[in-house]
Parts: structure tokens; C-alpha cells; sequence
């Protein structure tokens, strides 16, 4: 007889959303393989998505990714969940968390952890441990060790997708295009080039503390309205694909992007936004969707999915090492 999986799909009926469960004959459930490049990278493929994970041991999260069903490619630049911009109040620590020396290993359950230590101009060990939950996500969680106390601490996980998802937009709770109500708000190029959207009212002293006019390549954000939940995503111009970045509010501070257009197509999340006492060990996690032509509602219910899971205590951390 043919494989048979099952998948559970999220379903809306007057607002009110459902699950079920489809079968699919004939199709095998997809087998994730993670496996070394041989310059200290990864390779990926989970039957949806193939790539690099962490390219010569760095940073720099997913590179060279495809999305199998259309050939499509994902990415750009400096790859997707990527680390930018590190900062403590008055401190930015080099250009980029990718240019540091680090290296990566595969861990016992399949995850890659890529690992930082702390330096003379750099007083905290950081690490990122990306999993695969299924074909279509994957999780990181960030790790920092303060070796003396961090100011408000940032780290600002980076996305740089192809052209050909020029649609940017993150859930506000106060939607000008919704009379108010919370939804996905575009970033129109008229409400700025740079636009920052706060967790909260605590979250905009950080934002304007000086740490992005520090040269070079300072950002001047438009402050905008108030995220409903840490959720942001590109869609794709043709064939609905949508490419979706979450966190847990106690992780995401703020979201930042560019305006529909601009050239880094790119989405940002500001995670920590906290001190760090020395000695203490901190974490932040994130999440990356890839799904086929998702509704506003089923990108909502997707994130409230993973909060569920975060909840849970069964959830993995990256203390499964070998």
C-alpha cells in the first residue's frame, strides 16, 4: 500500500478557528537531514526547504535557500535569522555577531549550535542553536553569558529575503487600515524609510538611546505604532508564498524593517532589550514559517501555536548536547 501521513491544518469559520486533520496517500512523511559541508557549515534538507545553516561556522543563520515544490529562492545577502547588530546603552560591538570568531557543531538531536566566546572587546559568550521543528520551521535560541554586567543588551537577529518578497508588514495593535482594531500593518514607504514598531512604551528609550547613530551605518527609525504581538512577515509577489518571523513578547523587545521597495528586503527582531547581570546566563527564542499562501488568521493562530509549545515543559532547550 502507498505511505500515508497526516497533516493537521488550520481552518477559519466566521472568525472562529478550526483544526483538522487531512491525510495525504502516496506521500511519504519527509525525512530531515542535517550534515557537514565540509567548511564548517551545515547543509539542509527537509523535503520543503534545502540550504546552508550557518556557512563556515558563522553567525549567519540560513544561506542559499530554496523552497523545493517551486524552486524558489528565499534568501539574500546576509542570509535569514542572522546576527546583526549587538549593542549594550552607549556600546555596539563590531559591525556584526557574523563577523565574530565562532564555530558550529551538530548537536545529538539534529540541531546546529554556533558558538561565540567572549572576547577582550566583547565581555559575553554567546551562542545560537537552530532546530528544525518540521519540513517548514525552525527554531533558534540565543544564548548570553555576561562576563561583566550588560546594559541593556540587544541582539538584533537579522532576515534578508530575495526581491521577490517586497511586502513587509508586522501585527500592530492598533491597525490605521483596521479603524484601530489589531492587524497586519504594511510598511508604506510614507510612514519612513526605517521603521521600528515597540513591544510596549518601556521599549522606545532603548530604541532612541543613541545605539543607532553610532557610526557606521546609523539608522534614523520612525517610531510606529505598538506591535500586538512580536509577528512579522514577507509575502511573496507571486504564488503566495509568505515568509513569517516570531517570538515570545518576553523575547522581542521591537521589530524593525524597511519600507516596501527598499533594496535590503529584509525584516529584523530586537531581542533581549534587558540587563544582564555578570555571570548571569540569558536567553532569547525565535521561530521562522515558511507557508503557502497563509491568511492573516492563520499566521495569527500559527504564532499562537508556538507560544502554546513554549509553554510546554517538554519543550527541548539546547541543553541536549551530545
Amino acid at each position: 500500500m502507498p505511505a500515508t501521513r497526516t497533516k493537521t491544518e488550520l481552518a477559519f469559520v466566521n472568525g472562529v478557528m478550526l483544526f483538522c486533520t487531512v491525510a495525504f496517500a502516496g506521500e511519504a512523511s519527509p525525512k530531515i537531514t542535517v550534515a557537514p559541508d565540509g567548511k564548517g557549515g551545515y547543509t539542509f534538507d527537509t523535503g520543503v526547504l534545502h540550504g546552508t545553516l550557518c556557512p563556515n561556522g558563522k553567525l549567519q543563520g540560513l544561506t542559499s535557500v530554496t523552497y523545493i515544490p517551486s524552486g524558489a529562492r528565499l534568501d539574500r545577502s546576509m542570509g535569514i535569522l542572522s546576527f546583526y547588530r549587538v549593542f549594550t546603552t552607549g556600546k555596539r560591538y563590531g559591525t556584526g555577531g557574523w563577523e565574530w570568531p565562532s564555530t558550529a557543531k551538530l548537536l545529538a538531536d539534529g540541531a546546529v549550535q554556533v558558538t561565540s566566546p567572549a572576547a577582550a572587546d566583547r565581555p559575553f559568550d554567546f551562542s545560537a542553536t537552530y532546530r528544525w521543528k518540521d519540513s517548514r520551521t525552525l527554531d533558534v535560541e540565543t544564548t548570553v553569558t555576561a562576563r561583566q554586567d550588560l546594559s541593556k543588551f540587544e541582539s538584533f537577529l537579522a532576515s534578508y529575503f530575495d526581491e521577490t518578497f517586497p511586502s513587509p508588514c508586522v501585527y500592530v495593535s492598533e491597525n490605521p487600515g483596521e479603524q484601530g482594531k489589531p492587524g497586519f500593518l504594511p510598511a508604506k514607504k510614507s510612514y519612513g524609510q526605517w521603521q521600528m514598531f515597540p513591544g510596549d512604551t518601556q521599549a522606545v528609550p532603548i530604541i532612541q538611546d543613541g545605539r543607532w547613530k553610532i557610526e557606521p551605518n546609523p539608522v534614523d527609525w520612525a517610531i510606529m505604532p505598538r506591535l500586538k504581538a512580536p509577528i512579522c512577515l514577507r509575502r511573496g509577489a507571486a504564488g503566495g508564498l509568505a515568509v513569517i518571523v516570531m517570538a515570545p513578547p518576553e523575547d522581542c523587545f521591537a521589530i524593525g524593517m524597511p519600507c516596501e521597495g527598499e533594496a535590503h528586503y529584509s525584516l529584523y527582531l530586537s531581542l533581549f532589550g534587558r540587563d544582564i547581570k555578570t555571570g548571569e546566563t540569558a536567553r532569547a527564542r525565535a521561530r521562522l514559517v515558511v507557508a503557502s499562501a497563509p491568511s492573516d488568521g492563520q499566521v495569527v493562530a500559527l504564532y499562537q501555536q508556538y507560544i502554546n509549545e513554549l509553554s510546554s515543559p517538554s519543550r527541548p532547550t539546547d541543553a541536549a548536547k551530545p
